[in-house]
C-alpha cells in the first residue's frame, strides 16, 4: 500500500475540529430531535451513525420521496415536463411554504420540479400527488410502498408535504437510502437539486441549501423544518471520485445545522485521507470523526424519543391524528419585498392559531398575517411579511 503523510489529514482534521468546535457556542441539536448518519456511496460504508434508526420527522426531506415518484413518472412516460398540472381548491389551499397557486390554475411538471426543490413548496407537493395518485392520500400510500421498495424499513408516509402529521416517520438511515436511490435511479434528474435559484409569476425564490454555495463538492439535496422536527438536512457531496451523503436531523437552528453537516462532511473526505492502518481497520474512520464521537457534544448524546406539540411520540400517536385548519394565504404586498437577512424565527401574538404546526424556514407562516416575529438575541422583530421577503432575489 501506498503509504501517505499524516500532515495534509491532521491539518484537515485541525479544520473539522475547529467547525465542530463552533458549533458547540449555540446548541446544535434538540436532544430529543437528534439523528445523523454518514455513509460512502460507493462502498455504503458507514462512516458515523448517531439515533440512525430512531425515528423522526422527514419535514419536508419528504418532498424527496414525492419527486422520486415525479422522476418514475417521467421515466416511464406517464408525464412530460411541458405538461400542465392542475390545481384543486385543496391543493391551493395548503399551509405555507408555498406558491399561492389558485384554484383551476396550472403549472407544468418542470417549474413544479423547480419549485419543489428551491421553494419546498406544499401547494405543488399536492398537485404533483394528485396528478400521480388521484388523491394526497392514495399517492402517500404509494410513496410508502416504493418507500418500502427501496429498502427504507422504518418510513411512513401520509402526505406529500412533510407538513405535520404524528403518524408520518423515518429514520436517518431510511433518509440516505433516499438519497442515494435518487442519485442511482434518477441520475439524469439529480441536478435539478443543485439549481440555486427558482422563479414564479415575477419572483425569484433562493434555494435554502446554504451548503450548495459554501462546502466543497456538495452538490445537493434538500433541507426541511418544522417545529416538530427541528431543522433537517439531508446532503450528498463528491470529491476526488468518493461520493457520501449525509443526514442530519431536529438542528436547534438552520445556521447550527449547516455547520454540523459541513463538519460532518469534512469529516468523512477526511477519512480518506488518513492511512488505514491493516492492524486496527476502521481507524482512520474513528480518527476523523473523533470530535463526534468522543462526546463533547453532551447535547447530541441524550437523544431520545422524538417530541410532537409538547408530548413524546408513544403518547401523541395514541391519539387521534391532529387536524390542521388551512386559512386562505394573504395577497403579497409588493412593498414589502426588500430583502431581510433573518437567521431563524419565532412567531409570538398569533392569536387563536398560535398551536398550529407549520413549515418553518421552508415555510412562513403567511397565514398569520400581522404577527411578529421574535428575532432570537435581541435582534429587532419583523413582520411575516417581511420576513418572507428575505426567500425573493432581485
Amino acid at each position: 500500500m501506498k503509504q501517505r503523510s499524516l500532515a495534509p489529514a491532521l491539518r484537515n482534521l485541525a479544520c473539522a475540529a475547529l467547525l465542530f468546535a463552533s458549533a458547540l457556542f449555540a446548541p446544535t441539536a434538540y436532544a430529543e430531535k437528534y439523528a445523523s448518519i454518514v455513509i460512502d456511496m460507493d462502498t455504503h460504508e458507514v462512516l458515523h451513525a448517531r439515533n440512525a434508526d430512531e425515528p423522526r420527522y422527514p419535514a419536508s426531506l419528504t418532498k424527496v420521496m414525492t419527486l422520486y415518484m415525479l422522476f418514475d413518472a417521467l421515466e416511464a412516460g406517464e408525464v412530460t415536463l411541458d405538461e400542465p398540472l392542475m390545481v384543486s381548491r385543496y391543493a391551493a389551499n395548503q399551509a405555507p411554504s408555498s406558491l399561492r397557486l389558485r384554484p383551476n390554475t396550472s403549472i407544468t411538471v418542470r417549474d413544479a420540479i423547480g419549485a419543489l426543490v428551491t421553494k419546498s413548496a406544499n401547494d405543488v407537493a399536492v398537485v404533483v400527488a394528485e396528478r400521480l395518485g388521484r388523491t394526497e392520500t392514495r399517492f402517500a400510500q404509494l410513496m410508502t410502498v416504493k418507500a418500502q421498495s427501496l429498502g427504507l424499513e422504518n418510513t411512513r408516509f401520509v402526505n406529500a408535504s412533510g407538513l405535520p402529521d404524528n403518524r408520518q416517520l423515518s429514520t436517518a438511515r431510511d433518509l440516505a437510502i433516499l438519497a442515494e436511490a435518487m442519485i442511482v435511479n434518477h441520475g439524469e434528474s439529480y441536478h435539478y437539486f443543485s439549481n440555486p435559484r427558482f422563479s414564479w409569476a415575477g419572483k425569484t425564490y433562493k434555494n435554502h441549501n446554504e451548503l450548495l454555495n459554501t462546502v466543497d463538492g456538495v452538490d445537493g439535496i434538500k433541507t426541511g423544518y418544522t417545529r416538530a422536527s427541528g431543522f433537517n438536512l439531508m446532503t450528498s457531496a463528491k470529491r476526488d471520485n468518493h461520493r457520501i451523503i449525509a443526514i442530519m436531523l431536529g438542528g436547534s437552528t438552520s445556521k447550527s445545522r449547516n455547520a454540523h453537516v459541513a463538519a460532518l462532511v469534512e469529516a468523512a473526505f477526511d477519512s480518506y485521507q488518513i492511512p488505514e492502518d491493516p492492524n486496527n481497520p476502521g481507524r482512520n474512520i474513528e480518527m476523523a470523526f473523533s470530535a463526534f464521537n468522543g462526546g463533547t457534544a453532551p447535547n447530541l448524546d441524550a437523544a431520545a424519543e422524538p417530541m410532537l406539540n409538547g408530548q413524546r411520540l408513544s403518547v401523541a400517536t395514541t391519539a387521534k391524528a391532529i387536524k390542521f385548519k388551512t386559512l386562505p394565504a394573504p395577497e403579497f404586498d409588493a412593498s414589502d419585498e426588500a430583502e431581510v437577512e433573518v437567521e431563524e424565527i419565532l412567531v409570538a401574538d398569533a392569536g387563536p392559531t398560535a398551536d398550529l404546526e407549520f413549515e418553518q424556514g421552508d415555510a412562513t407562516p403567511t397565514s398569520f398575517e400581522g404577527a411578529t416575529v421574535v428575532i432570537p438575541a435581541g435582534r429587532p422583530a419583523f413582520t411575516v411579511s417581511e420576513y418572507e421577503a428575505r426567500q425573493f432575489t432581485q
